[in-house]
């Protein structure tokens, strides 16, 4: 092989190096924007899931009696230092991502696990709002009988 031709064949591959890297950078970007699309979307159907809730549980409260109460204020004064502890778990992780330049993959799969933690979270809200309607049908029907 000629010198000219390694030279013409190497400065192809490099045009077709740059080509392959901007498709790849452009579906980066598309995919990004999709994600942080979808990332919103979540966010606002969390936030009115949560607005809901909220109504639901302060029904609930109002009808509770006091030891309910205290009982409920104990277990979310519990889960809130729980989520505290986890928050500044997380901004030890972020840091030390940062400092290692790897923060962009950490992020999202920080953003992956969190999404992941709040479906269980809603899994067990699901199934204890169904333990409660049923234990709610039971005891009527037993104050009917």
């Amino acid at each position: 092989m000629k010198l000219s031709d390694m030279f013409s064949s190497l400065a192809g591959n490099a045009r077709n190096f740059e080509e392959r890297v901007s498709e790849w950078q452009a579906q980066l970007t598309s995919s990004n924007e999709d994600m942080m699309v979808s990332a919103r979307k979540w966010q606002e159907t969390a936030m009115q899931r949560q607005e809901e809730l909220n109504k639901q549980m302060q029904g609930y409260f109002e009808e509770a009696n006091e030891n309910v109460r205290a009982q409920w204020q104990t277990m979310q004064t519990s889960w809130e230092e729980q989520f505290r502890k986890m928050q500044e778990k997380g901004e030890e992780m972020r840091a030390a991502a940062m400092k290692s330049g790897n923060f962009p993959d950490w992020a999202e799969a920080y953003a992956a696990q969190m999404v992941a933690f709040a479906q269980k979270m809603q899994d067990e809200a699901a199934n204890a709002i169904a333990a409660a309607t049923e234990a709610r049908g039971s005891d009527k029907k037993s104050r009917k009988g």
